[in-house]
């Protein structure tokens, strides 16, 4: 094999040269010690006429003089990057680097200590190394990286160790220099891993125990215990006593740790977090890196209420004891799993979607590293087994602009059986939480949102459940999501600025799903007690009729029958939740059924007319978007004793994206609704809009409801594929029951992707066959409505002022075929197209538009 000179006859004579794809590790004392080395491998590969690149990243001045290197005609580039953009950014930018410079190629880095500068952690420089060091030694480079003595954990030592060829000690004591080799791989001889004086004729081995021991005796060698990030918060701890102004650097570094530095969040985060509270949630961190936008919005918000109205929040508040698993730990798990390469591929055009499969499995089957695994133990030891749930946090979650509402998964963990079944349990859950980052979903939504090219960690949020034991399950009295800003008002006298809530007992997974056969209760906070008018026949019939719960003794998730929760030790006045069905109750009496027993309505009735609570979420909601100065978006649970007090558990905050009420809309005059296309009063979300209508998409519902299921879906794909080619060409969608239900008989099955390139989407009733729209309005659904700007119609045909012109539409020519065979889209051609079931318009000619008025609640298309 090839041997190449370092430039130093005596480390030559100690290591026996170096070999094609030697990574060197130099471990060092100063910036000079690295410098002498460099310069030497520097001036012999360039008079060996070598290809040499220089990665620059540090603080400093360079450590070759690219100008001296080139007037000398050597073959030498320099790259200057920023560490500060990031891990994967600035990994990434090596890696293209070293792909585009093909092999044999000879690199200097900077001293990757100065790496913690940016990133603030040991676990990330020996991710960085563990990444790049196989990917040069695969292309026979030989390069040179150096460590700061005494600066590292033990067990990032290790890992770079672990990979890397040869691990060299260099110390400089009493003007000379000193080579102690720790790592030479596949080469050896009796005496290579002494010291060795390096001299200017080669090197001289010290043997002698007399020599060895004055030599190691005056080197300041000792184990470093903590990380950097671990430190950082060490050194800030002193700084509780002192006064604001000398908080104010170590306060601003914890913050930049935790949070970052460069959004609004953050910026509001500065404002209300103390210190101490930054001290604490660093205390309550699984590795390193930031929390993540979930964890930051739920702690933000909470703060801002504690602040601005302390007595309600001691009072009406319930605690939290959650735990946070830094950003740092996705990358880790990602690099020491063989991940790496995929996710550069992933990042890529062509890979975007192909490599993301592979990499979703290895992210569901990985292994985790040995220091987080315990800290994971030690965080399951702390809950017991109380129930907890695994959220999503990523980076760029729960932002402006951007929630991700639903994209990414989250998991409860029951936390039943023994310690060690739990935490496998957990463990497995954090896995799937990793990998619905590589979901179709989230991949599509990054794309369409213009961030599939951004890093995008994702941190954990651990909760402790909200709720309590029921008999053999465990469920908070009632949860749900809240919005500051009302824009499905029903009638004009609604104040949409007072706010809604979507509310229903049990578990608030049914009230941020958009779920099939079930109906949250939907409350204006300025009118609580009156039903929308939006209810199409009896109560019953659009309550909640299944509750989510935690199986104790099932050691799982459930949805159960309402019904189930009768008898159950609730703890407080059931009435609170629940009442007679009145109406069926007269019926059995008209009936002569007196003894037949009457179910419950899930109605909140009591809750809503008869305590606080809706003014405690109003004034919650208040607060809030004044001080985020924007309208939010909360999920809460909220939990009763025998008294009927409550306590208020503040789960998540977010950014509420609206688009608000919109100026007023000239309505044309003198439109005879039998000349529109359709036209209602009332169920629609958009605020005031004057939208032009080029295509109507529509789905037939007779044809439709006789296909197969798996025909079903392939009408989904095809609508999916009409969403491409018609992007940018005012097309609205239109169909029976609900769109994105997954559900076939109760709508078409399309992901929220097939369609969100259309202006505008309308749900159409047809009750007699059972396919009802749902104003679902605080769901995932509609925070992704709202974000890709889509105006929300729902036309329940039997009401007085509802009218839809479907054969309007039908007399059109059907242009389904046309679209699909001209497409110049990538798409898969549909194996059968369904243009009995299809039907597509083009309406270009025709000066169609939709208006609509929030105040009058008036909507027509004409």
């Amino acid at each position: 094999m090839e041997q190449i000179s370092t430039g130093l006859k005596g480390a030559d004579e100690v290591i026996d040269t170096l070999r094609p794809g030697d990574n060197i590790i130099w471990q060092v004392d100063s910036f000079e010690a690295y410098s002498f080395v460099v310069e030497r491998f520097v001036q012999q590969a360039a008079a060996d006429h070598r290809r040499l690149v220089y990665i620059h990243f540090g603080c400093h001045a360079p450590l070759i003089d690219k100008e001296a290197l080139l007037e000398k005609g050597a073959d030498f580039e320099m790259f200057t990057l920023d560490a500060g953009m990031g891990f994967e950014s600035f990994t990434s930018s090596v890696y293209q680097i070293i792909t585009a410079e093909g092999k044999n190629a000879f690199y200097v880095f900077d001293c990757l200590s100065e790496l913690q500068e940016f990133w603030c952690s040991d676990l990330m420089t020996g991710n960085f190394f563990q990444v790049t060091c196989p990917y040069l030694f695969e292309r026979d480079a030989v390069t040179y990286f150096a460590l700061y003595r005494n600066a590292h954990t033990q067990d990032t030592i290790a890992r770079i160790r672990e990979v890397t060829q040869l691990l060299l000690n260099l110390y400089y004591i009493d003007s000379r220099y000193y080579l102690h080799p720790l790592k030479v791989w596949k080469r050896y001889s009796p005496v290579m891993f002494l010291p060795h004086l390096l001299t200017e004729g080669g090197s001289e081995c010290i043997t002698d125990s007399a020599s060895s021991a004055e030599l190691f005796s005056r080197l300041q060698i000792h184990t470093k215990k903590l990380d950097y990030w671990d430190l950082s918060f060490e050194e800030a701890k002193p700084y509780l006593s002192a006064s604001l102004a000398e908080q104010a650097y170590v306060k601003e570094n914890l913050q930049n740790l935790l949070i970052g530095k460069r959004s609004r969040i953050a910026a509001l985060s500065r404002e209300f977090f103390t210190l101490e509270d930054l001290i604490q949630i660093g205390g309550r961190e699984i590795g390193t890196g930031y929390i993540g936008g979930k964890s930051v919005g739920m702690l933000l918000a909470r703060k801002i209420l504690e602040t601005k109205n302390p007595d309600f929040y001691k009072e009406h508040m319930e605690r939290h004891d959650s735990y946070y698993i830094g950003s740092d730990v996705f990358y880790t798990y990602i690099v020491q799993n063989g991940g790496w390469r995929l996710r550069m591929q992933q990042k890529t055009g062509e890979g975007y979607f192909t490599a993301a499969a592979e990499l979703r499995e290895i992210l569901l089957s990985g292994h985790f590293p040995t220091t987080i695994k315990e800290q994971i133990m030690v965080m399951l030891e702390y809950f017991g087994q109380s129930p907890i749930i695994v959220r999503s946090s990523s980076l760029l979650e729960d932002n402006f602009g951007n929630a991700f509402a639903g994209k990414y998964d989250s998991f409860f963990c029951p936390n039943q059986g023994t310690p060690e079944e739990r935490y496998d349990a957990f463990l497995d859950a954090v896995r799937k939480v990793y990998a619905s980052t590589m979901s179709r979903e989230a991949l599509e939504y990054r794309q369409n949102r213009g961030l599939a090219d951004k890093d995008e960690q994702m941190a954990l949020l651990v909760q402790r459940v909200s709720g309590d034991y029921h008999g053999k399950y465990f469920f908070p009295h009632c949860a749900g999501v809240g919005n500051s800003s009302n824009l499905f008002v029903w009638d004009k006298n609604t104040d949409p600025s007072k706010g809604m809530l979507r509310l229903v007992f049990g578990m608030g997974t049914r009230a941020v799903d958009r779920v099939n056969s079930d109906y949250p209760r939907i409350v204006a906070l300025d009118k609580p007690e009156r039903p929308p008018l939006l209810a199409y026949g009896d109560e019953r019939k659009f309550s909640q009729h299944y509750v989510d719960v935690i199986n104790l003794e099932e050691n799982e998730f459930q949805t159960i029958p309402i019904e189930s929760v009768r008898g159950l030790p609730l703890k407080t006045n059931v009435r609170l939740f629940m009442e007679p069905d009145f109406e069926l109750a007269r019926h059995f009496r008209e009936t002569g059924h007196r003894n037949r027993n009457v179910p419950d309505i899930v109605s909140f009735t009591r809750l809503l007319r008869h305590t606080d609570f809706p003014k405690a979420l109003e004034n919650i909601l208040a607060i809030l978007s004044h001080t985020y100065d924007y309208p939010v978006d909360i999920e809460f649970t909220c939990n009763f004793n025998k008294e009927e007090h409550y306590r208020i558990n503040l789960l998540q905050c977010r950014p509420l994206q609206t688009k608000g009420l919109g100026r007023k809309i000239d309505f044309p005059e003198n439109v005879d609704r039998e000349h529109a296309y359709f036209s209602s009063k009332g169920n629609f979300m958009g605020g005031n809009v004057r939208l032009p209508v080029h295509y109507f998409i529509f789905v037939r519902i007779k044809p439709y409801l006789k296909l197969t299921e798996p025909q079903k879906y392939a009408i989904a794909n095809q609508i999916g594929t009409l969403n491409h080619i018609l992007k940018d060409r005012h097309a609205v969608l239109i169909g029976p029951g609900r769109w994105g239900t997954t559900t076939p008989a109760l709508g078409v099955p399309v992901r929220f992707t097939d369609l969100c390139n259309m202006n505008a989407i309308c749900e159409v009733s047809y009750e007699k066959l059972g396919l009802m729209p749902d104003l679902s309005y605080g769901s995932h659904f509609f925070q992704d409505i709202v974000e890709s700007n889509i105006f929300y119609i729902a036309l329940f045909q039997n009401e007085r002022d509802v009218y839809f012109n479907e054969e309007k539409i039908l007399r059109q020519p059907n242009h389904l075929e046309t679209l699909l065979a001209g497409s110049s889209e990538e798409e898969i051609y549909p194996e059968e197209i369904y243009p009995d079931v299809i039907h597509v318009t083009d309406m270009r000619d025709e000066n169609i538009e939709i208006y609509s008025d929030i105040v009058t609640q008036r909507l027509i298309c004409t």
